[in-house]
């Protein structure tokens, strides 16, 4: 298998996928990892276009078959290695709809509050305002609508660790970066800990990341963040990527 991606959440979901089907006894295939430069525009290049066509990271390349979405490749690691990570009888509707609520809602909410806030210095900041109002007063919904469903639970399923939590747990991890607040919910400050202590997932986080930090950037590190997601969040990029 081959695996295309960068450091960031999408990226880390299908990173810490392997990682906790390798942590379940998964016997996989070799995986070979493709680190794409956003930076520098390589999402756009005709070769990882063929790939996925949207132009976006992640892609896993199984055999002949290219799947881009994360969500969907989560699903497809799931389904084709089962583990309790995917159940495969009724149950997988306990898990498959909260995966499409993190593709739906928490992840372009989280996005685009995180864009408005660090990336987007070239917008006057009184435009900023509304956008910035609306995504977080959303964030905090969708965080009370996640802390309810952890109430007595562990995971966002039950007692054990599904594509749910996996799909969910990077965005709300990075809330510092995005500056929406969770710690006014107990319950997913706890849930974010709790998946954080898993080896798979310290694993799945390493991919494409500096050593040490992990849990802390240096100032360096933010700087290049915050150049990498300005690039990739101006109106230039967008407007120019998929004609590449």
């Amino acid at each position: 298998m081959e695996f295309w991606t960068s450091a960031t959440p999408n990226g880390w979901k299908v990173s810490i996928m392997i990682e906790e089907l390798l942590e379940a006894g998964v016997d996989l295939p070799a995986v070979e990892v493709h680190t794409v430069d956003l930076m520098s525009g390589e999402q756009f290049s005709e070769a990882f276009t063929a790939l996925n066509p949207n132009q976006r990271i992640p892609v896993l390349v199984d055999g002949e078959r290219s799947i881009f979405e994360s969500g969907a490749i989560l699903q497809y690691l799931g389904e084709k290695y089962p583990t309790s990570l995917l159940p495969l009888d009724e149950k997988r509707w306990d898990v498959l709809p909260w995966v499409y609520w993190q593709m739906a809602n928490l992840g372009p909410v989280f996005g685009n509050k995180l864009s408005y806030t660090r990336y987007m210095d070239d917008v006057d900041p009184a435009k900023k305002e509304h956008p910035l109002e609306r995504f977080n007063t959303e964030a905090q919904r969708l965080l009370r609508m996640l802390d309810k469903q952890l109430e007595g639970r562990d995971y966002i399923c039950g007692d054990t660790l599904t594509i749910a939590d996996i799909a969910a747990w990077p965005w709300v991890r990075g809330w510092k970066w995005s500056k929406i607040n969770i710690t006014l919910h107990d319950n997913v400050m706890a849930w974010v800990d709790r998946v954080r202590a898993r080896p798979g997932v310290e694993r799945g986080i390493a991919y494409g990341f500096p050593d040490g930090e992990l849990d802390q950037w240096t100032e360096e590190t933010k700087k290049r963040y915050a150049r990498m997601g300005s690039s990739i969040a101006s109106n230039e990029s967008l407007a120019g990527g998929s004609q590449q």
